[in-house]
């Protein structure tokens, strides 16, 4: 009876240790809660991709030269004297030509006149013999005279004849001096410092002073070495070098860009260097290029040709070798190495690796490790090379 009658007194106390221990289980279960909700998987990281398409252009290689001069002419007099007028000033444009230095002519003129009387003299003699030997001529067929005497009448006339070329010979070559001591522009171009000023004293000969220089400007030579796989490449590719286009700008100033066309090759390969010297025509339209400048040259193949291009922030390096990350059906992204050429308007040439219609991640690639799921987006080639 003691038990049935204390065991309402203690069903409170059975309530409340009921209660406590639901609250336990409430807060030992709540963590687990938390940690499942926690080990959902993210959403996979968002890609830009490229697809890749074969696209016609044409390849390039870039070298380093030195422009040179395509015509030059160091002017020299060709016949002595006293210097009387310099006519240019230093670093001038001049024309083909153009006046440049007057050698005193008063003693070409001299040699003129004098030269122009022997020639005068030599054909009165000429004139003379000839009348001699028309009067012997009919002598002779009359008997009147000896058959000698016809043969050295016909003898003075052809010396005669001789005295009056050798007088033409010699007029013409004291006009040639006194042309000569006017001295002009052989060539057009840009003509350097006189040497030698008026009151100077020239000869002519083996000796003869430079009194100037003038390089040709309006065209110039770019020469630079190219390498034995390049040249071969290049060449293999085009019946005409020339056909190769080239592309040059300065090493300060690459903003303007100058165009021309391979001239030549050298005949043979320096076997040091193992290169090749080229020669491209660069048309200087602006003035601005002078021999002796450092250039960037960039050469062309001869055709345009079918390639893939992928953009240079694609392009991620491992150790020596470049590689980039390529989507497949499955949207995984995968590694792949690739053998890359040359730059081509911020993008670069796919040489091998890579094949037409593949997806290329092109931007999100810091999110993204090879063989994790992504979600891809298409970009154009446009926005992917903007990146």
């Amino acid at each position: 009876m003691s038990s049935l009658l204390g065991l309402p007194s203690r069903i409170p106390v059975v309530r409340s240790v009921v209660s406590a221990l639901f609250s336990v289980m409430a807060l030992s279960v709540a963590p687990f809660a938390a940690t499942a909700d926690d080990a959902v998987a993210p959403p996979p990281p968002a890609v830009d991709v490229l697809v890749l398409e074969p696209e016609s252009v044409r390849t390039w290689v870039e070298f380093s030269g030195r422009l040179a001069p395509v015509e030059s002419a160091k002017i020299r007099p060709l016949v002595g004297g006293v210097i009387q007028k310099v006519l240019f000033a230093e670093g001038q444009q001049v024309e083909q030509g153009q006046p440049l230095f007057v050698i005193d002519p008063r003693p070409h003129q001299a040699a003129v006149a004098e030269a122009e009387a022997r020639l005068a003299v030599a054909q009165s003699r000429a004139q003379l013999a000839q009348d001699e030997l028309k009067r012997s001529q009919q002598l002779v067929n009359d008997k009147l005279i000896s058959q000698s005497i016809y043969d050295a009448a016909r003898s003075a006339k052809h010396v005669a004849d001789a005295d009056v070329k050798q007088a033409e010979a010699v007029l013409s070559q004291q006009q040639l001096n006194l042309e000569y001591a006017h001295i002009t522009a052989p060539i057009s171009g840009r003509v350097s410092r006189a040497e030698l000023t008026a009151g100077n004293v020239v000869d002519a000969g083996i000796n003869a002073p430079v009194l100037t220089e003038i390089v040709a400007t309006n065209q110039l030579f770019a020469e630079f070495n190219v390498d034995e796989a390049t040249y071969i490449e290049f060449v293999r590719s085009v019946q005409d070098p020339q056909q190769m286009p080239v592309k040059l700008t300065l090493a300060r100033d690459s903003d303007v860009v100058y165009e021309g066309r391979i001239s030549s090759f050298d005949n043979r390969l320096d076997p040091t260097s193992g290169t090749i010297r080229a020669r491209a025509v660069i048309d200087n339209r602006d003035g601005a290029l002078t021999a002796g400048m450092f250039a960037n040259v960039r050469l062309g193949a001869a055709s345009i040709n079918e390639v893939l291009l992928v953009p240079s922030l694609a392009v991620s390096t491992n150790q020596s070798k470049k590689f980039v990350l390529v989507v497949d059906d499955t949207n995984t992204a995968t590694y792949r190495e690739v053998t890359l050429g040359e730059y081509y308007q911020g993008r670069r040439v796919v040489a091998a690796g890579l094949s037409p219609g593949e997806r290329v991640i092109v931007n999100g690639l810091s999110h993204v490790r090879p063989n994790t799921v992504v979600a891809p987006r298409e970009v154009a080639t446009e926005v992917a090379a903007a990146h």
